[in-house]
């Protein structure tokens, strides 16, 4: 496809400026949440959208998928969701045989729309497809397309009758990002553009092999020891009782960050050097992505809901 790996990084960035410019047409502002999730399509990762009602998550998920001419598939979460409904289940065709039928979850990029609102049984069936790209259907393995991405939305307010994620189940998101709301500027430009007859939409810029080459590309980025050993130390520093625990994380974390974690902080290092013209991460690279990767690995206690210590003034002091 290119020369050669150098060939490659640099065609990224132009890949990813003008990503980055077709999503800007249909989504105003956002552009640290377009960011995070195109550096994790790039790294493989899944991300996890949290944020209030309104905040365009459906729309930009929507987006990415026709940037990214890829197929796109949207699940709506609810109470009485089955698994089955979602990996796909046999039916006895016309000739008196089993035959699969597949679910929503074949597909490249896959909208789980509010993920908390399902029974954990459910959970589970997205979660496993996640981690082994594939599924199991009456003792079948079915392998899922590639590539394959869960970007799953999440509503901080109203929990009533939802059922929140565990941590095991949190930690197979790579990035976890927050939804604020938008400026006064932007909501004023959304309102200008969602109550007119003016229809903007994003057109193809990457197609599926060549997010898979560049997937490849991001693994083979060197990584100096030195950023190396800041990732693997973050994450250590993030767990209570342990030798390089600091006295903030003994006192008002009950759980840290896992194995997981130092891995992604390499991973999104490399994919955040390569969009920035980098060759090899920094470790400014690591910092940049830090918050999306150990916002929900980390458990604080009742100490630090008392006195208002919030995750990200814990991750902000450990940087």
């Amino acid at each position: 496809m290119y020369a050669n790996d150098k060939e490659a990084a640099d065609a990224l960035v132009q890949k990813y400026r003008l990503l980055s410019d077709e999503i800007g047409k249909v989504i105003v502002g956002q552009k640290e949440v377009v960011k995070a999730s195109v550096i994790s399509i790039f790294a493989n990762g899944h991300t996890l959208l949290i944020g209030v009602p309104g905040l365009a998550k459906t729309l930009l998920v929507n987006t990415i998928s026709d940037v990214l001419g890829l197929q796109f598939s949207r699940i709506q979460f609810t109470p009485d969701l089955m698994p089955s409904d979602i990996t796909g289940s046999e039916i006895l065709d016309e000739n008196r045989t089993f035959k699969f039928i597949k679910g929503p979850l074949f597909a490249n990029i896959v909208l789980a729309d509010e993920i908390n609102r399902t029974p954990p049984k459910t959970q589970s069936a997205l979660l496993e497809a996640m981690q082994e790209k594939s599924v199991t259907v009456s003792g079948q393995k079915h392998l899922l397309g590639r590539p394959f991405f869960v970007l799953a939305t999440q509503n901080p307010i109203e929990q009533e009758g939802t059922y929140p994620l565990p941590e095991a189940q949190l930690d197979r998101f790579m990035f976890s990002v927050n939804l604020g709301y938008p400026t006064f500027e932007e909501e004023m430009s959304v309102v200008r553009n969602t109550t007119s007859n003016i229809q903007n939409k994003a057109g193809h810029i990457l197609s599926a092999d060549e997010i898979l080459y560049f997937q490849e590309l991001v693994r083979k980025v060197p990584v100096a020891d030195n950023v190396m050993e800041y990732c693997v130390k973050l994450s250590s520093k993030t767990r209570p009782g342990t030798a390089l625990a600091t006295d903030l994380v003994n006192n008002y974390l009950s759980w840290g960050a896992g194995p997981r974690a130092s891995q992604y902080l390499v991973l999104g290092a490399k994919a955040h050097a390569l969009i920035s013209g980098k060759y090899s991460p920094d470790i400014e690279d690591v910092k940049a992505i830090a918050h999306y990767v150990l916002g929900h690995r980390i458990v604080r206690n009742y100490k630090a809901e008392a006195e208002g210590y919030s995750v990200e003034r814990i991750i902000k002091e450990l940087l």
